[in-house]
């Protein structure tokens, strides 16, 4: 009988990744490979095929920046990408440096390309679908990456969701916007770590350095579109993964293991109100620019909250 490439939490994980002396990645790949008839030649086309709808959604929020019907998002990506072009200019009056850039704009493009009902890849869920392009975005400026590592930072940042979905949740409706967009920070942190050739530990200690700093935060879209503060949001997230990722490529560890700190977030959002899980009934969809917007789109105007006063 085969090994079993199997594993529902971090430990496991780790415990494959030692059996069979290989990364996350090749675990992850050789877990697809178990769980479904594709070859590993079809998993890597798939991959291929999803890294390039990445790169196209970039690039045309990049190319032709287009506001949303709402009129929330549009804006942003044309400056970040003017700050990427004449970045040497600006070197001097920028505290991030090129890559980071790059990540907020690989990520704010995603989003308002998704914004305008372009095509993308909801990894791990539309309203987080910046974050993991925008690291690949700037790690490939910066680290030279090829195809095949990018596909790899893909299997990496999987195997980190499934972790979570297995433990939590993926859902904001179900566990506030620390389990989209802080998923996502933890799955490209431990990509974007492995990648740069630290081990399946390392990785995940950068992993749960992300996610416990976006523990308990909120999911308030205003007019329950994933636009604001979604969109900046995953440009920041791109930010921390990378921030994440540096500490634990240091030598820096997260006290707290992984599994735990998933499980502490599973337990935060099931004390999250319903009114900051994605229901636009709190938080910044209720403040007066929220209400606007909402009254705007011919929504119904949410009730009393100290926030509309």
């Amino acid at each position: 009988m085969a090994s079993s490439f199997l594993f529902h939490n971090a430990k496991e994980l780790l415990e494959r990744c030692h059996e069979h002396r290989m990364p996350i990645w090749e675990v992850m790949l050789n877990y697809e490979l178990q769980m479904s008839p594709r070859s590993k030649e079809e998993v890597f086309k798939m991959l291929e095929e999803r890294l390039q709808v990445i790169f196209d959604g970039i690039d045309a929020a990049i190319a032709k920046p287009e506001m949303s019907a709402s009129g929330m998002a549009g804006k942003s990506a044309p400056l970040l990408a003017v700050a990427v072009r004449d970045f040497k200019e600006l070197d001097a009056g920028l505290l991030l440096n090129e890559a980071a850039i790059r990540a907020m704009l690989g990520a704010v493009a995603t989003g308002e390309n998704n914004a305008r009902m372009g095509v993308i890849l909801a990894f791990p869920t539309a309203g987080a679908a910046g974050v993991l392009p925008g690291v690949i975005y700037g790690a490939k400026f910066k680290l030279g990456l090829t195809q095949e590592q990018m596909v790899q930072m893909m299997l990496t940042a999987s195997a980190i969701g499934i972790i979570i979905a297995n433990t939590a949740t993926l859902s904001g409706a179900a566990g506030g916007c620390q389990a989209e967009v802080g998923s996502a920070t933890a799955m490209a942190a431990a990509a974007l770590t492995e990648v740069r050739g630290k081990t399946p530990e390392c990785s995940l200690h950068a992993a749960s350095l992300a996610l416990k700093n976006m523990i308990g935060l909120a999911c308030d879209p205003i007019g329950g579109l994933v636009e604001v503060p979604c969109i900046k949001r995953n440009g920041i997230g791109a930010v921390f993964a990378m921030s994440a990722s540096d500490m634990a490529y240091l030598g820096v560890e997260s006290f707290v293991p992984f599994d735990e700190v998933v499980r502490a977030m599973r337990e935060v959002g099931d004390l999250m109100s319903p009114k900051i899980r994605e229901t636009a009934l709190g938080g910044l969809a209720v403040t007066p620019t929220g209400q606007e917007v909402a009254k705007r789109m011919g929504l119904l105007h949410i009730g009393d909250n100290a926030c509309s006063k």
